[in-house]
């Protein structure tokens, strides 16, 4: 048997953790895309990455305290401008009709009592690493699926009748431990017991005994991994439900791999297990900003991105040779480029890389207001360089780099940059 613990509501529940003053009334938690990266002068940017689930996002953090007026507020031609976006809402913010991922402003509309809270990665990746702890230190299989979800096999271990009296107790021992609320729910399947989950929030334990009964009538869109493009495809097949997708095992099986294995995690038939250690299959970092047309000071800000690439990977000791650059400008215009190199990865060479990328794909006189930068596929191998001075040249600043991250995580990553930063 299957249990998969969500945290209800995690940013907003951590926060009321270690305050007791945002208990039972209106709260969220708010977040804005973090530029000050790209401020010239030094902020003391920092990582948080002590969680090591392949699905935990990597954040950048300073020590700068944040209020509601210095992060969220900004003063435009004497006026103010409330930005940021809602990460997580109390149920006591929902119930006015805030959502995650809406503009504060208009949140703030809808419920004009409900407090702000600026984010505080540290504390909410600090809790998501202890609770991990407490589960593992209670249940033999763990696997942190996100910050705030981790899937349990009590297979063997408590019998099944006996499984929802286990998780009830599970449920009240984070209670009290962490006084944190977690929903918590049940199944022979993986997956379903996370679509379970769905079923117990707020607060609550749902065990599905019945799958097929259980997945009739509920809509393809809450099931995890059918994305808005697939559920088109799948409603042009008058397939809405899951019990619709049940019925139609043929049509799934002739879309091979993709198609299978979605359709035997809907029906329960899957057979997947716990993956306790689960790789990370990529790095990546975007922002989103106000327009820019200055292609030189997009070039800067891809150069500073790329500095925080760097820093991950050589954090987690890995060697991509798949980079990925995109950049968004405005009216909906998005270019992209991906290039494999088979090369030792290093700062030189991947900035280098990074700016033959950009001009191939920049669109002069467009405004760009979003940059993404992604490396992937992971190689193993130990690579050289297809030329020998360059290798040589590599092996030489080796050292270098390593003592340049060294330095980036003793004073922050801005200690040091390149010309092509500033």
């Amino acid at each position: 048997m299957f249990l998969h613990i969500d945290i209800d509501s995690f940013f907003a529940s951590a926060e009321r953790s270690v305050n007791i003053k945002l208990k039972d009334i209106p709260i969220c938690v708010g977040s804005r895309s973090n530029l000050e990266i790209f401020n010239r002068k030094r902020t003391h940017i920092r990582l948080m990455n002590d969680n090591a689930g392949a699905f935990v996002t990597p954040v950048f953090y300073s020590d700068k305290k944040k209020t509601f007026e210095n992060y969220f507020v900004d003063i435009i031609d004497g006026r103010k401008k409330i930005r940021g976006i809602v990460t997580t809402a109390s149920y006591e913010a929902r119930a006015k009709g805030v959502k995650t991922a809406m503009p504060i402003a208009h949140a703030l509309k809808l419920c004009p009592e409900m407090i702000v809270v600026p984010s505080n990665y540290p504390l909410y990746h600090k809790l998501s690493n202890q609770m991990h702890a407490f589960m593992r230190a209670h249940i033999p299989k763990v696997e942190q699926f996100s910050i705030d979800e981790f899937f349990c096999d009590v297979s063997g271990w408590i019998k099944d009748e006996d499984v929802y009296h286990f998780a009830k107790e599970l449920q009240n021992k984070i209670q009290m431990h962490f006084d944190i609320p977690v929903s918590i729910g049940i199944s022979r399947a993986k997956w379903i017991a996370k679509l379970a989950t769905e079923s117990a929030k707020p607060y609550g334990v749902y065990e599905v005994k019945d799958i097929d009964a259980y997945i009739e009538n509920i809509p393809i869109k809450a099931f995890p991994g059918i994305g808005k493009g697939f559920q088109k495809r799948l409603v042009e097949h008058y397939i809405q439900t899951l019990g619709d997708i049940k019925r139609h095992k043929s049509l799934f099986y002739g879309w091979k791999k993709p198609g299978i294995q979605l359709y035997r995690r809907v029906t329960g038939s899957d057979g997947e297990g716990i993956n306790a250690k689960a790789d990370r299959k990529s790095i990546g970092i975007s922002r989103t900003f106000d327009a820019i047309e200055d292609a030189e000071e997009i070039r800067r800000r891809i150069m500073i991105m790329a500095r925080h690439i760097i820093y991950m990977v050589m954090e987690i000791e890995v060697n991509p040779t798949s980079y990925y650059l995109k950049i968004d400008y405005e009216y909906g215009v998005k270019m992209k480029k991906t290039l494999t190199v088979d090369r030792v990865f290093s700062e030189k060479l991947f900035k280098e890389t990074l700016l033959q990328m950009y001009d191939e794909i920049v669109q002069v006189k467009k405004r760009a207001i979003k940059l993404s930068i992604n490396v992937s596929n992971f190689s193993s191998a130990n690579l050289k360089t297809l030329s020998l001075l360059d290798y040589d040249d590599d092996s030489k600043n080796e050292h270098l780099y390593k003592k340049i991250h060294d330095l980036r995580t003793r004073f922050g990553l801005d200690i040091i940059k390149t010309g092509n930063e500033l």
